[in-house]
């Protein structure tokens, strides 16, 4: 048995790969802890209810999320300093400790005090303190959820040391024994960027659970996306696109927390005859969402290809569409490529950004319910042969041998 903490910087219950990471590495026999940040008192919520029971622990590093007055004016003061360090690095180009994100200086410090066999990072921060570790003659591992120095728009990466952190990148896939990501599209982009050996994959799914019911014969085709936050750069400005050309009776849920604002400016790209089988939806807790899922008939995979991290990888969302029956609508970007190659039955591409394409292949299912229902069938018998996470746990424990072995 090894003592293996892995560090997620952010809420348990928005980080559903670290709990099956943690699940994983538990079920080998190790002693794992996860670590993050707490601000949220309903996330907050979430995260004891995911935890309890587990064979691993939860524990936060910084907690924010009372609604005693010195816990809010911290969490303040939190994001001040997050703020603060971006636009002193701007100025400056001196890289701090909090430019990385939220409390990242309190998970510094947690992780040098209370060093583990095997310290796994999860995020920008963690890229940032687990080099320093290594360098310390700590054993470190890295999980590329995202390429992260390739991630988010030009606009967004104002403030961002991009440079250092691909040059944490190249350092910690040169000498990290546990190496891991989330496809093989992006595994052969981050080998190739830096003239390193491949990542492993383990695909970011879920176990398989129970079978959702028999897709139902119901007038209306309900169409599904969702996200923990709904915004742009998400592919909805081309379903928005899209809505005017679609045949047939079908109603859209959108899923995600989002500002009145951007609501709003999304609703006007939509004719207004439309709007009325438009709903938007809170995010609900991760055990909640495959039986809301399997409520519906298609999952809207949308995203964009300009983005490399986001072109490569294979979103959560895909992998849940697919566990709930859904017949998933993708965009073609490498990811989601990948998987349908391995799942052809599941669903159809369009061409990312091509709202004519997407209408394309919603109608045929609008217009073809037979066809929609075996798409649906085709999409859970998949899930279950090839991206069950059954299939996939293995990978973690006998990475984190190897690692250990070092």
């Amino acid at each position: 048995m090894a003592r293996i903490a892995i560090y997620i910087g952010r809420h348990l219950c928005t980080a559903p790969r670290p709990q099956k990471e943690a699940e994983a590495l538990a079920a080998a026999g190790h002693e794992v802890t996860v670590h993050g940040v707490s601000y949220d008192p309903i996330y907050a919520s979430r995260d004891q209810q995911l935890a309890a029971g587990k064979r691993w622990r939860w524990e936060p590093v910084a907690d924010f999320s009372s609604h005693a007055p010195g816990r809010r004016l911290a969490w303040l003061a939190c994001r001040l300093r997050h703020r603060a360090a971006k636009s002193w690095f701007e100025r400056s180009g001196r890289v701090t400790a909090d430019v990385w994100g939220y409390a990242n200086r309190a998970l510094a410090r947690h992780a040098a005090r209370r060093p583990a066999d095997l310290t796994i990072v999860h995020a920008e921060g963690g890229l940032w303190f687990g080099r320093r570790m290594q360098e310390d003659g700590a054993r470190v591992g890295v999980d590329f959820e995202d390429w992260f120095s390739r991630d988010l728009t030009p606009a967004q990466q104002r403030g961002r040391p991009v440079a250092v952190l691909a040059a944490l990148e190249e350092e910690l896939l040169r000498h990290c024994h546990y190496r891991l990501t989330t496809s093989r599209s992006l595994a052969a982009g981050l080998a190739g960027a830096y003239g390193v050996s491949a990542p492993a994959v383990a695909y970011n799914t879920f176990p398989s659970g129970l079978p959702p019911p028999s897709p139902a014969s119901r007038p209306t085709v309900s169409l599904h996306w969702f996200s923990l936050v709904l915004g742009p750069e998400r592919g909805l400005e081309t379903l928005a696109a899209a809505l005017p050309h679609l045949l047939g009776d079908w109603r859209l849920l959108l899923r995600g927390e989002t500002s009145p604002g951007y609501r709003q400016q999304w609703l006007g790209l939509v004719p207004a005859a439309l709007r009325p089988r438009i709903q938007f939806l809170p995010t609900v807790p991760a055990g909640e969402l495959p039986a809301r899922l399997a409520e519906h008939d298609i999952g809207l995979a949308l995203d964009v290809s300009a983005i490399p991290s986001r072109n490569l990888t294979i979103t959560n969302k895909l992998f849940h569409y697919l566990q709930a029956g859904l017949a998933v609508a993708a965009s073609d970007t490498a990811g989601h490529r990948e998987a349908l190659d391995i799942a052809p039955d599941a669903g159809q591409l369009f061409p990312a950004g091509d709202a004519t394409g997407l209408a394309r292949v919603l109608n045929r299912w609008l217009a073809d319910r037979t066809s929609l229902r075996a798409t649906r069938h085709g999409a859970r018998a998949a899930f279950e042969r090839h991206f069950a996470h059954e299939r996939q746990q293995h990978l973690y424990a006998e990475l984190a041998d190897r690692a250990l072995a070092r």
